[in-house]
């Protein structure tokens, strides 16, 4: 029997729904889901496997302009995604201006991997608007695939994987065929942790925080956890923090309850904050925490 392998990378800029689409073709919680911009700040591989083909789907971070260093790091986790993939999904939405994806569109198609172009939310427009959308995509890419979904709710989603399947390349397993993720488990931990910081708080919090993992004891009843949430200023602690630790509690709750639910165990999380100014910035810090190369 033929065995087919290969790198299905989802591209796109922020809000458009690569986070929801990849959890629904994992069949996986992989990346976290927010309607803020920048919610995936690494590149999240979802592995699916069947008796005769493996998918190595990974959800990158939006397109953006990076403004310090942190974000050069996410932009390179897009770039090396276009350059390995072996199949496109690039993702857009109803409400995106097509002129806007061009240059990215552009730099796929010199590529000449394999597209599938897929126009999200479509549930959350008039038939005939999205009948439009359609046809002048289809008009754009007459050589690729098109295709509306909505990957909330699943529309149109399933019928991808028949396609993907025939546009991979022949070859044997990435991964070992039990595997979903190349992340550890203290990856997820910190990701479901910074959903509830990104859930709970406004303005420019969340994306001046980063959340790691200290401590993962994974004893016969209970897992600890301690974990700890990095700032960039005195300010920014306090709020996170809350009046008489109201607000960290609150993200404590959550995050509890959604981890023993991914890890299906009982937990013990500790969360403490931490000022580290410029961290956004501070190669060597960048490094710890996973958005450059070592």
């Amino acid at each position: 029997m033929t065995h087919k392998s290969g790198f299905v990378n989802i591209i796109g800029f922020p809000n458009v729904g690569k986070s929801t689409l990849m959890n629904t073709l994992v069949g996986e919680r992989m990346s976290i889901i927010t309607s803020k911009a920048q919610t995936t700040r690494h590149r999240i591989r979802g592995i699916v496997n069947g008796e005769d083909f493996q998918i190595v789907y990974s959800d990158t971070p939006g397109i953006l302009d990076a403004k310090y260093k942190m974000q050069e790091g996410m932009m390179k986790f897009v770039n090396s995604a276009i350059k390995d993939a072996d199949v496109f999904l690039l993702l857009t939405d109803i409400y995106e201006n097509s002129e806007k994806l061009e240059p990215v569109l552009k730099k796929v198609e010199n590529s000449g991997i394999p597209i599938i172009l897929l126009v999200n939310k479509i549930d959350e427009g008039e038939q005939e608007k999205v009948a439009d959308i359609i046809s002048a995509w289809k008009e754009r890419l007459p050589d690729h695939k098109v295709a509306p979904i909505s990957a909330l709710h699943g529309f149109n989603t399933a019928e991808l994987l028949e396609y993907i399947i025939e546009k991979l390349p022949e070859g044997e397993p990435f991964f070992p065929k039990d595997t979903l993720t190349d992340k550890p488990m203290r990856f997820f931990i910190s990701e479901i942790i910074r959903e509830k910081i990104l859930l709970n708080y406004k303005q420019e919090i969340p994306y001046s925080c980063e959340v790691v993992v200290e401590e993962y004891f994974d004893e016969e009843k209970i897992v600890k956890i301690r974990a700890l949430i990095i700032v960039n200023r005195d300010s920014q602690k306090a709020i996170i923090i809350g009046q008489r630790g109201s607000a960290i509690k609150r993200v404590g709750i959550d995050s509890r309850k959604d981890i023993q639910a991914f890890i299906e165990k009982k937990v013990h999380l500790e969360l403490f904050v931490k000022v580290d100014k410029d961290w956004r910035n501070d190669e060597l810090k960048l490094k710890r925490f996973g958005y450059l190369g070592t």
